[in-house]
């Protein structure tokens, strides 16, 4: 969608993460100035790529789902998915490990999906049945009705039909208790709970309400865009230039100008912008603590540290010259408890003693991403936020998840590494300023649901909003675009 400009107001955009690049298509397809300044050299915040020896990592969101969402906005700015990738649905969608000698590959097909659950607990292909018609149910209310409301006050859900959904939505139950409700074997249990590890908090402080995510990774299905997710960064970073929007990377802002209540001028180390409307995609505390002065500030220190976030990870990035026979695109290994490791994620807020963890295998699908005959690898342990990490402590991780990995495998894979990178804690933080290095923003329990989340506007800095994974509705590369289609359409009059 081309636009021209009709208006000399001139907006400056945080950040060059997802919520930041629609948030500038948005503002700046209503004919608005729009300045994106990225700290980085490279746009995309979390959903960054880099190269290496030919292969092609992406450095963050792996998982594809809820294609509708992407579609809708596509659409609604004038272009289509097929625009710019090959968008393929994965079958299986992913694999669930339990032991070196217990796997189970999710099938796309949903028969199929009833015939593997059957197999494991009797009965339950018709619970699912029920549990997948209830999750279709929430997906479809609540992205139509709930999603889009901005959550600044609590009237803007004080009517008959919204409590009566809120009550069938389930958003004042546990999905722990909603999953237990269905289902008794652990291991179908860890099927339906896992995507509450994308939500961030533990399945019994979680909403039944996001059971929807069932829906999405279920029923809809897994997807992935040929050549990675970079492919979903070029999209919304040519969507933002056709709009209009000028981006500048490796332009950190240091510092606001303050006129009143408004902020006048944003600053970064090279240069000064005047800006009438200042939209941060940039990590909310961040925003507050380090460019505001204190007295513009919405929410004190105390509130930021009583707030439960979301996990934050231990990255491996690894290279391989060989193929890897048992692996499939997606690798959930659920080999260890899963509640010690969410206890020490959530409670404890300790390393893990013997963490869950993660291996994306992307060549399997799509060849572009390593050299031929080699692997691409993904491998991220969820750590809680906050962690003090050391080359030493990665070190010891890295031996005992591939101890677990090549055990499963039934091969030797760190002889035939080509490359290997490491990504934690104090790299989220160094990269993206993100509170106590968290990866995924703030948990979503029920006290931090809708409007007891960060407000998208400021409360007290006139020309101030925010969007990201801080505020609502949530963390997500889906969610991510949602309130950035609202947030212009509401406050074009700031």
């Amino acid at each position: 969608m081309k636009s021209q400009r009709v208006s000399n107001t001139k907006i400056a955009v945080i950040g060059s993460g997802i919520a930041g690049l629609t948030s500038s298509a948005m503002l700046a397809s209503k004919g608005f100035n729009v300045h994106v300044f990225e700290k980085n050299e490279q746009i995309g915040g979390r959903a960054r790529k880099f190269e290496a020896e030919g292969f092609v990592f992406d450095m963050g969101p792996s998982w594809y789902w809820m294609p509708d969402v992407f579609e809708q906005y596509y659409n609604i700015m004038g272009y289509q998915t097929s625009d710019f990738y090959d968008l393929i649905k994965l079958d299986p969608g992913f694999k669930v490990i339990y032991s070196a000698d217990e796997s189970y590959d999710i099938p796309a097909s949903m028969d199929k999906l009833y015939e593997l659950f059957e197999s494991i607990e009797q009965g339950s292909s018709k619970k699912l049945q029920a549990f997948l018609l209830q999750a279709e149910y929430k997906y479809q209310v609540g992205m139509s009705r709930f999603i889009f409301k901005p959550g600044h006050s609590i009237t803007e859900f004080m009517s008959l039909k919204l409590l009566k959904d809120a009550l069938r939505l389930q958003v004042f139950s546990s999905f722990s208790k909603h999953a237990r409700s269905y289902f008794k074997d652990p291991r179908l249990l860890a099927i339906i709970e896992f995507p509450v590890l994308f939500l961030g908090a533990k399945p019994q402080d979680t909403p039944a309400l996001y059971s929807l995510m069932n829906h999405a990774g279920l029923q809809q299905g897994t997807f992935y865009p040929m050549g990675g997710f970079g492919k979903v960064v070029q999209a919304f970073e040519k969507i933002a230039l056709d709009a209009g929007v000028t981006i500048q990377t490796s332009q950190p802002i240091t510092s606001f100008t303050m006129s009143s209540n408004k902020i006048k001028t944003i600053h970064s180390e090279n240069e000064s912008f005047e800006a009438d409307m200042v939209v941060a995609g940039a990590d909310y505390e961040h925003v507050e603590r380090e460019l505001l002065p204190s007295q513009f500030r919405s929410y004190n220190d105390d509130y930021w540290e009583k707030k439960v976030f979301a996990p934050s990870s231990l990255i491996f990035y690894l290279g391989v010259n060989k193929k890897i026979k048992k692996l499939s695109h997606h690798n959930l290994f659920f080999d260890e408890d899963f509640a010690a490791h969410a206890k020490e994620i959530y409670t404890t807020k300790t390393w893990p003693k013997k963490p869950l963890f993660y291996v994306c295998c992307p060549s399997k699908t799509d060849p572009s991403v390593a050299p031929e005959h080699a692997e691409n690898l993904f491998i991220l342990i969820p750590v809680a936020a906050g962690l003090q990490d050391s080359d030493e402590n990665s070190a010891y991780y890295f031996e005992m998840i591939m101890k677990r990995l090549e055990k499963f495998a039934g091969e030797n894979i760190r002889e035939h590494l080509l490359y290997k990178r490491i990504y934690s804690v104090k790299d989220f933080t160094m990269d993206y300023n993100a509170y106590k290095g968290n990866a995924y923003g703030l948990a979503n329990t029920l006290l931090q649901t809708a409007m007891f989340k960060p407000k998208m506007k400021s409360k007290k800095v006139s020309n101030l909003f925010y969007c990201g994974q801080l505020t609502v509705p949530g963390p997500g590369v889906p969610p991510a675009i949602i309130p950035d289609k609202l947030l212009p359409m509401k406050y074009l009059n700031f």
